[in-house]
């Protein structure tokens, strides 16, 4: 597992960090572990872009979405 040091952070940044940490029952470093992963976990805007632009294009027939509606099936 790598290590991340940060310096240079505001102290009303780092005091709002740690209230929110300890809020949620979490040291500082769990709390923003849990942050990192979050962040890295969801994909950026261009990393959407590119997958949607990947996709095959659904086809769309405005009969059968009438007829499925009709038929009461969502």
């Amino acid at each position: 597992m790598g290590t991340i040091q940060i310096r240079d952070v505001p102290e009303a940044t780092e005091r709002t960090l740690k209230a929110r940490a300890e809020r949620e029952g979490k040291s500082l470093t769990a709390y923003l572990r849990d942050l990192l992963n979050e962040e890295a976990a969801t994909p950026a805007l261009d990393e959407v872009m590119a997958k949607i632009a990947a996709d095959e294009p659904v086809p769309y027939d405005p009969d059968f979405v009438r007829e499925t509606l009709r038929e009461g099936h969502r």
